[in-house]
């Protein structure tokens, strides 16, 4: 089974704004919001990186290669779009640095560099600032509506389909790797990691869409696993007339499975919906310890705040008309812009 495209949303009853996204690489453009900037100092080096139409993996090897280092010594906090204007640091030893000035890609800018004492490693990022661009939007005020709940309720946190492979079946092979099965064939190590992620993913999905089928995305349940907005610590709900209020503020928010044998546990119902995802895969929480480090378990919360949202509109030079809408957000890191244009184009 491929990703789940039908997932529900959170603005399901405000209509399709029509419109039409990513037409050139300059409708999106990512700019990476770092969890600290390099010192000045140390054995790495940063490097701040603009790039068109090339996705994060062909950097890091033509790096490795100009530089003559492995890749496993690039570092990176996260993977951004190829079809997309893209920032984002990258780390490289710092011994290669003469040898900087000759890496040359297509598609690529090296804007500045600066060492620092350690790698960059997945995760290194607060999150992203987005500017996305929907040409010939015919609804504008469908948009501004669907726009303003984000704003007020959170955004759902479901992994975009990007997590899922351009042939939609990375979860089924990562599926495979979780039961021991063996793959047609074997996986590079890269690849193995994003197939297994992929499984752990589509899992989440399901656990988040079933709360909003029901209304609970912002409800605070017996047993739910919560997570601090501010600190990112988890503790488990015991008493929801005490949490909800909470929940409401968006100090906290209900944080969904990323199964695997670390992962935080949750109580009573909640847990026992979580269980009947695992047994609909024909799954169980100990088959997850054969994907080592790659799938230990955590908790991610089932929404995220849009950070400095803006909305503004000009007129559309499409042949058919309407308005361009051009949205600026920020998202902390994992979560998905796109999810943010499902919304507002309701599949349309």
């Amino acid at each position: 089974m491929t990703a789940d495209l039908e997932l529900p949303r959170l603005t399901a009853d405000v209509p399709g704004c029509g419109g039409a996204f990513k037409l050139v690489p300059e409708d999106f453009e990512v700019e990476e919001v770092p969890a600290y900037l390099p010192s000045g100092e140390g054995e790495h080096l940063y490097l701040w990186v603009e790039k068109r139409g090339r996705d994060t993996r062909e950097v890091v090897k033509a790096l490795a290669l100009a530089l003559g280092v492995s890749e496993d010594d690039v570092g990176v906090a996260g993977m951004k779009d190829r079809q997309a204007v893209t920032r984002q640091l990258i780390s490289v030893p710092a011994r290669a640095e003469a040898k900087v000035g000759d890496f040359a890609l297509d598609g690529v800018s090296l804007l500045w560099t600066k060492r620092h004492g350690n790698k960059l490693r997945t995760g290194h990022l607060r999150g992203n600032r987005f500017r996305l661009r929907l040409r010939g939007v015919k609804d504008v005020g469908a948009a501004r509506e669907t726009f303003s709940r984000l704003v007020e309720r959170g955004l759902p946190n479901y992994f975009g389909e990007q997590r899922f492979g351009r042939a939609g079946d990375n979860a089924d092979l990562g599926r495979l790797l979780v039961l021991g099965q063996r793959l047609p064939k074997r996986p590079e190590r890269f690849q193995r990691k994003l197939y297994l992620s992929a499984f752990q993913s589509r899992l989440f999905n399901r656990a988040l869409a079933e709360r909003l089928r029901a209304g609970t995305l912002a409800t605070a349940l017996r047993g739910d696993v919560l997570r601090k907005e501010e600190t990112g610590g988890l503790f488990v709900c015991e008493a929801p007339e005490v949490d909800g209020p909470r929940v409401a503020a968006f100090e906290v928010s209900p944080a969904g499975p990323i199964f695997g044998p670390k992962m935080p546990a949750s109580a009573g119902d909640v847990a026992e919906a979580e269980a009947r995802l695992l047994v609909a895969e024909g799954v169980t929480v100990d088959d997850f310890k054969r994907g080592g480090g790659e799938t230990e378990g955590a908790r991610r919360a089932y929404r995220v705040r849009l950070g400095s949202p803006e909305l503004t509109a000009e007129p559309s030079s499409e042949p058919e008309g309407g308005e361009d809408l051009w949205l600026t957000f920020e998202l902390p890191r994992g979560a998905y812009a796109t999810e943010v244009l499902h919304e507002l184009l309701k599949g349309g």
